[in-house]
């Protein structure tokens, strides 16, 4: 029997239980079947259908144009690869501001229609309430602190955040208050590796770095980025495992020679 085969399904409480035992988590993103099965068989413990699918699969410039049906879509598809890891669906832009009830609904689809088992939306204390009723219909949630992208117009840009001593303190002190709302997990995503340290070390729940230094519980990338997929730009806190775009550069170069010369297809690839 193979590893993978003999692997225990990951919930939400093995996910929590990692942080008692100092097992770090190892998170990816994934937007398809194939990828989706592939991380699986790698050992994921937590695989994100993110909202960055608007950028490194839709072509977008943000993550705001994304829409729900579009993330139930993609979750759809990353479900029947997933066999192991537990499945996290992002909830876009909009899906969860308006109101708690629009919240609920919407957290609801994401586990009724595409199949995920925890919902991550972005925010502070002001989405302490949104979050406690959502896990209150028994939707598991996990937050999302620093730099949140979908606030990108706020911030100006994608810039550290919680860089100075007055808002390190609020980042603390909006991360107890989510886990107090009843978050499971928490992203920290582009802040001081000092912060991040701190908020792990204050919280009884997961913390998952994303350009958070390496004291967080877990760590999670977008794939196409660790790959070499994504070209368009690579942030500081990335790091390329493989040149995958290259290869898949090479590899759609030779075909289109070997076409034009007609060396392919051979005698042994025709009937």
């Amino acid at each position: 029997m193979s590893a993978t085969l003999e692997r225990k399904k990951i919930t939400v409480p093995a996910i929590m239980a990692m942080k008692q035992r100092n097992e770090k988590i190892a998170a990816l993103t994934a937007y398809d079947f194939l990828l989706a099965h592939l991380l699986d068989e790698a050992g994921l413990d937590l695989m994100l259908v993110g909202d960055s699918v608007a950028m490194v699969f839709a072509g977008h410039e943000t993550t705001l144009p994304i829409t729900l049906d579009e993330i139930i879509y993609h979750t759809r598809a990353v479900r029947r690869g997933v066999k192991n890891a537990l499945l996290v669906a992002d909830m876009p832009f909009l899906s969860y501001q308006v109101s708690p009830e629009q919240a609920v609904l919407n957290a609801g689809r994401l586990l009724k229609e595409g199949g995920a088992e925890a919902v991550k939306l972005e925010g502070g204390s002001v989405m302490a309430e949104t979050i406690r009723r959502i896990v209150q219909v028994g939707i598991p949630v996990m937050g999302h602190l620093g730099l949140t992208p979908q606030s990108i117009n706020a911030f100006g840009g994608y810039a550290l955040q919680a860089s100075q001593a007055e808002s390190a303190k609020k980042l603390l002190e909006e991360a107890l208050q989510l886990q107090e709302a009843g978050v499971f997990a928490l992203v920290l995503e582009k802040i001081p590796a000092t912060v991040a340290r701190e908020v792990t070390q204050a919280l009884q729940v997961p913390t998952i770095g994303i350009g958070a230094g390496p004291d967080c519980d877990g760590q999670i990338l977008v794939t196409h980025d660790m790959l070499g997929l994504f070209e368009k730009f690579k942030p500081k806190f990335v790091r390329r495992y493989a040149d995958v775009g290259r290869v898949m550069r090479e590899a759609c170069e030779a075909y289109r020679k070997e076409v034009k010369a007609g060396a392919f297809p051979a005698e042994q690839e025709s009937y």
